[in-house]
């Protein structure tokens, strides 16, 4: 049983501390100002070097691993569109169409090609650079692309040429009027850009591959160029034909879609020049924003002089810590440029954060030095000298050593303090000492009781079988018409309950060791559950479990635990005639050598004056015949022989809780 005792706090006054004349606080100030200042300079220079040296430095980094990456993604999809027209012009069927000159099969199995390798154009001309088949646009031929800057080269190479190039409008509408359109973006007015009078941009940027195709003997027979357009390809109808907008396929990979308070954390672009043709950033109505335009200090920086930057910039509509790394063509020219960005806000969060940290340090250190002052100014060396030769004399058992009370400020109150807790520990220790001389004479009393209940069971058993064997024969031979059938009827009746009670007599006055092993205590109170939910006695009655699954297997026997949580079910059932719950928890003690478990109830409670009887044999509150106040008591046992401790705690109207400690290893 668990017992709390309480000791009473009557006679407790509550001090008022001195006020500190003027004149002291001034010289404390005084003395301690120079710590003080000394604690806030340090301070405040450490937590600006933080914030401008470590924070700021360690998103520029981010942004400049960010960028590779994003260099990465673009690079790869250049190489995607080489490879497919390098391979396209190794084709045997294209090869042998073009030397027959037969544009009409040239054209469909260019536009086959195309269409399974991705690309948004794909054309063939001649070994002038006439072109004589364009797969989206069969009819618009005979036009020279010599002077195309990597036709050009491959005429005069004859070498796989690939880059990045702007192509007019009217290089667009040849190859596809689809292309065109998607080409067109209407210039959106953008806070911090340059000032520009065009309205619209009809140039689209592409990524380009242009390779020879030869004749077995290795002759030229032409040049075969296809290519990505990069102005909104992340429309579904592109992403549908030729796979993910690189800007898409930089956040996922790079940012994997992190958000900070609703935003995106990054986001990727490609510029045409200063405009927006391909991005994932979002304008005001969460729109991409398309049309929009960079701001003019990058704009000087990347187009004006071919230089990154890495540093904060207005985005749109927030400011980002951002890379900006121009995009050139074959011939060197800065014609575009690659971003990304991290959302600044959650460094700036982040700056505020440090910031109001050092804060909370300089006040500490201010508050420490006047704590300092206070306690060094106050002579308080010699009351807490007292106070430690008392706690030693309270160590060594003397708990009626007293302190000597001087004045009453604070240490006047905490010497009455530490006398009352002196005298607390007396009584406690007092109390604990008739705790534990109950808990001795309570087990010895079990301990008798059950040697004397050993002998009488075993007395009577043998008889009283005997009895009942009887009474059985003689009520089976008896008429049920008859007066005597009754008279048997009780005899039995009233005799298997005499067996029940010996039954338990014996199984409190059992004396021989459990067979204990390693065994899960949340199985077996799942399995107690099993069996008793069903019971009639727990029809109105819901049963909770809160079991901790990391809970080590203990020594026990599943058997006789199993009986321990059944008679406390029952137990609790019965506190509880209109219904109620059960709940029955498991998990670590406080005490790592044992684990716990917990059944509470919401019945009548146990009233304070029975608590320390409950686990007497005997003992019941029940009508007589109901019960025979055992249960209880042989629950008590068989916890005892597991080493373990029960203990109770009980509210009279709310119910009961029984806590159930074992140990995790067994004893030598």
């Amino acid at each position: 049983m668990k017992y709390t005792p309480r000791i009473s706090a009557e006679g407790f006054r509550d001090h008022k501390a001195e006020r500190l004349p003027m004149f002291f606080r001034t010289r404390l100030i005084l003395h301690f100002l120079v710590v003080v200042l000394i604690t806030g300079i340090v301070a405040a220079v450490v937590g600006v070097w933080l914030i401008g040296e470590r924070i700021v430095s360690q998103a520029q980094n981010k942004v400049r691993m960010d960028i590779n990456s994003a260099w990465e993604v673009y690079k790869q999809r250049v190489h995607d569109v080489q490879s497919a027209v390098r391979h396209a012009s190794t084709r045997y069927y294209l090869r042998d169409a073009a030397v027959a000159k037969d544009w009409g099969k040239l054209t469909s199995e260019l536009e086959r090609v195309r269409e399974m390798e991705g690309l948004d154009i794909l054309t063939f001309t001649d070994e002038k650079g006439v072109v004589v088949a364009r797969a989206r646009n069969p009819k618009s031929v005979g036009d020279s692309q010599a002077g195309d800057q990597m036709v050009g080269k491959v005429l005069s190479t004859g070498e796989v040429v690939c880059g990045t190039q702007i192509m007019s409008r009217e290089q667009l509408l040849k190859e596809s009027e689809e292309l065109a359109e998607r080409a067109r973006i209407q210039i959106r007015y953008t806070p911090h850009a340059e000032p520009t009078v065009k309205k619209e941009e009809t140039s689209g940027m592409m990524i380009k591959c242009a390779a020879p195709l030869v004749r077995e003997s290795g002759e030229l027979l032409g040049v075969l160029y296809g290519g990505h357009l990069l102005n909104r390809d992340f429309e579904p109808e592109v992403v549908k034909a030729s796979g993910e907008a690189i800007v898409d396929r930089v956040k996922s990979i790079v940012y994997r879609g992190e958000k900070y308070k609703g935003k995106d954390m990054g986001t990727a672009t490609i510029f045409q020049g200063d405009l927006r043709i391909s991005t994932n950033v979002l304008d005001e109505d969460d729109n991409r924003a398309i049309g929009t335009r960079l701001s003019q200090e990058v704009n000087e920086r990347v187009l004006g002089e071919g230089r990154p930057w890495i540093d904060r910039a207005f985005v749109v509509k927030d400011w980002y810590i951002t890379a900006y790394e121009p995009i050139r063509d074959i011939d060197n020219n800065v014609i575009g440029i690659l971003y990304v960005g991290l959302l600044e806000q959650e460094f700036v969060d982040l700056k505020k954060q440090t910031l109001f940290i050092f804060l909370a340090i300089a006040l500490a250190g201010m508050t420490g030095a006047l704590g300092v002052s206070y306690v060094l100014s106050s002579g308080i060396l010699r009351p807490i000298k007292r106070l430690v030769d008392a706690s030693h004399a309270l160590a060594k058992g003397d708990l009626s050593h007293k302190v000597t009370v001087h004045g009453s400020d604070e240490i006047g109150e905490l010497c009455e303090t530490f006398n009352m807790m002196a005298e607390s520990l007396d009584e406690r220790d007092r109390q604990l000492r008739e705790y534990m001389h109950r808990r001795l004479s309570q087990s010895e009393k079990l301990a008798s009781l059950g040697r004397l209940a050993a002998g009488v069971a075993h007395e009577i058993n043998n008889p009283l079988t005997g009895v009942l064997t009887f009474s059985h024969l003689l009520l089976r031979k008896t008429p049920p018409d008859t007066p005597d059938y009754e008279d048997l009827e009780v005899i039995v009746r009233e005799t298997t309950r005499c067996r029940k009670i010996v039954k338990e007599l014996l199984d409190f006055a059992r004396e021989t060791k459990s067979e204990r092993k390693p065994s899960d205590l949340n199985k077996v109170i799942r399995d107690t559950i099993s069996l008793i939910q069903n019971q009639v006695s727990f029809q109105n009655i819901q049963i909770r479990t809160e079991l901790d699954g990391n809970l080590p297997a203990v020594p026990m026997d599943a058997n006789e635990m199993q009986q321990v949580f059944t008679n406390l079910a029952l137990n609790a059932a019965e506190a509880m005639p209109d219904g109620g719950s059960i709940t029955i928890r498991t998990g670590p003690d406080s005490d790592p050598n044992y684990v716990r478990a917990e059944v509470t109830d919401t019945g009548t409670g146990i009233p304070e004056e029975n608590l320390s009887k409950i686990f007497d044999p005997f003992f019941t509150t029940k009508e007589a015949g109901v019960g025979t106040g055992l249960g209880l008591a042989v629950t008590y046992g068989i916890i005892q022989r597991h080493e373990g401790t029960i203990d109770v705690e009980s509210e009279v109207g709310k119910g009961t809780t029984f806590t159930v400690r074992l140990p995790r290893s067994v004893s030598k």
